[in-house]
């Protein structure tokens, strides 16, 4: 359980972007249910002296107006963009003076400092100026953020800059002004759009995903800290008028109240159970906040991810040749299906692949480039854990469904640490320590492939042998970048499957499925590790054993059981063939 602490009337929250908006608002809220303190950065320079007739206007036509008769009163013609420059400067310091006086009547106290949190030297001389009264600082709260919208094709770099300085560079020079391990709360305010996305904000989504990342990595490294990124959906104050909430409604996207939204922020403030790094406020047909990595999915959304495979673009396949033909790696399905899982919920790591199935596998017989889809679907889960069915499959040149891989795969925030066996024999029997299985038949495997040095030992009940993770060139695995699962690591386990099939049947054999694998982590380049198969049963036809790998202390890599391989004398001479290619 993690306990963030307790907010009380000496906590102190940075707050960028705070003196205006929605984020002013959650700002008051704050200082009404706590009575704490509140550092706001802004660029808006707020101690000049205004006229009088400012601080009464009753609505933003009324603010022009007085603006335009004052032009005129001291002989300047009020050019309507003259009119809007200083409506914008003067309601933006009125805005900023009204939380500071809001806080203040709510009870708690409010410093107000000028920085342009995108210039990292403001950023930190602004901070440097505080007194004992704002420290230290206890919460961040990163509200600022800028917008840019237009079509993709007409985005310019000013336009990117303009969005992902406010956003990310800004929540860097930030944290880089601050001891982060002082933290006891960091809040970053993201979008549904880095979510679900919107046309015109490419670069607000690309950025509000960032920030979902950079929670994610600093709940990791802080777990004092409760950090957080929130994908508000939007607000019913601010800019939304009846044309937006119309827009809304009819593709059902609800508002927030901002009662609700400035509750909504309490209770992450608060939560101590089961907190995620990612939330989402308010969105699509639903008016209430969804927990990735909770016991209960609300959603089972569905995906779908097509790939255009080109055998020219996936080196990989050089190396691993059956026959006359570049055949994929089971392992490097499973690698697809996590990769993919991974990447459309970033900071949750493949962990687990049940009910793997090789339904047909892809066979490269040409060099024509061919779409693949991966179909995933979100199931429901318990113990912190995302799982997903997926099924992988394409179209015959006669359109019909070819169905090639399917499996369960489950994510996890934070892997387990690493079990370890203790039952596992490294002496040497002598058996087959001098036998090359990648020149003699045995192994098809190219030298991207070939990780087994050396057989220690061999019986009817089980086989272990020595390995070590053949160096790749950058870009070796082409279309199919692993971010956490190794499938090089995968395969090499596997390939004592086919040692064991060649000794005791004279055969040679490929995958058919297997029940469980459960991923830790992968050996670094160079360490030597060991792969240990125990036989579960086998016959002339199929082998199914437990298979898995670890490091001389024990401790597991990658851990399979229930695999199974098919077992063919007919294989031997495809396997003969790639061997001496």
């Amino acid at each position: 359980m993690l306990d963030a602490g307790r907010i009380t009337a000496e906590t102190v929250f940075l707050v960028s972007g705070g003196g205006r908006g929605i984020t002013a608002t959650c700002v008051i809220g704050l200082a009404r249910r706590y009575r704490c303190r509140f550092i706001l950065l802004g660029r808006t320079a707020i101690e000049q002296a205004l006229p009088e007739w400012a601080d009464s206007y009753s609505s933003a036509a009324d603010l022009k107006k007085r603006i335009s008769q004052d032009l005129q009163a001291n002989g300047e013609k009020p050019h309507p963009r003259r009119v809007e420059t200083l409506y914008r400067e003067l309601a933006a310091i009125l805005e900023i003076r009204r939380t500071l006086n809001a806080v203040e009547d709510a009870g708690g106290k409010a410093l107000y400092l000028c920085a342009d949190i995108t210039n990292p030297v403001a950023v930190q001389t602004a901070l440097q100026s505080v007194g004992s009264d704002f420290s230290p600082i206890a919460g961040v709260i990163h509200g600022a953020g800028a917008l840019a919208d237009r079509r993709i094709e007409e985005k310019t770099a000013a336009d990117f800059e303009k969005v992902f300085a406010a956003k990310v560079e800004g929540l860097q020079n930030i944290l880089q002004s601050l001891p982060f391990e002082q933290l006891k709360w960091l809040v970053l305010f993201s979008s549904i759009v880095g979510f679900y996305g919107n046309a015109g904000q490419t670069d607000y989504a690309a950025a509000n995903a960032i920030l979902d990342l950079t929670a994610q990595r600093l709940a990791r490294l802080n777990p004092d800290c409760r950090a957080v990124s929130i994908n508000w959906g939007p607000w019913e104050a601010g800019m939304v008028t009846e044309l937006h909430r119309q827009y809304f409604a009819e593709r059902g996207i609800t508002t927030i109240p901002v009662e609700k939204g400035v509750q909504a922020l309490i209770e992450e403030l608060e939560r101590k159970n089961n907190p995620a790094s990612r939330v989402i406020i308010g969105g699509l047909n639903r008016d209430a906040v969804v927990f990735p990595g909770s016991n209960l999915l609300r959603a089972q959304p569905s995906y779908r991810v097509r790939r255009e495979l080109d055998p020219y673009a996936n080196p990989f396949l050089q190396d691993h040749v059956i026959g006359d033909y570049p055949v994929l790696p089971a392992v490097f399905a499973v690698g697809w299906m996590a990769a993919s899982c991974e990447n459309l919920h970033p900071g949750y790591h493949f962990h687990r692949c049940e009910n793997f199935k090789v339904l047909k596998g892809l066979i490269f017989a040409d060099s024509t480039v061919r779409t693949y889809t991966l179909d995933l679907r979100a199931v429901a889960s318990e113990d912190g854990e995302l799982c997903f069915d997926a099924l992988i499959w394409s179209k015959t040149g006669e359109s019909k469904t070819r169905y090639h891989y399917s499996a369960l795969l489950a994510l996890r925030e934070a892997l387990p640490l690493a079990p370890s066996i203790s039952d596992f024999n490294l002496a040497e029997d002598g058996q087959m320590q001098a036998v090359n299985f990648y020149q003699d038949g045995t192994l098809f495997h190219g030298p991207s492939f070939q990780g087994i040095r050396r057989v220690l030992n061999i019986s009817p009940q089980q086989i272990t042998v020595e390995c070590k993770l053949p160096g790749v060139k950058p870009g070796w695995e082409g279309q199919f970048t692993a971010t956490n699962f190794s499938p090089l690591l995968a395969d090499i386990q596997g390939q004592a499957m086919l040692i064991w099939t060649r000794r005791f049947y004279q055969a040679a054999s490929l995958p058919l499925k297997l029940e469980c694998c459960e991923y830790y982590r992968a050996p670094e380049p160079g360490d030597i590790f060991y792969v240990t198969l125990q036989v579960c049963n086998s016959d002339p036809q199929s082998l199914v054993a437990d298979v898995v790998s670890y490091d001389l202390e024990g401790k597991i890599y990658l851990k399979i059981n229930g695999a199974e391989v098919t077992i063919s004398p007919q294989l031997n001479q495809l396997f003969s063939r790639a061997a001496k290619i």
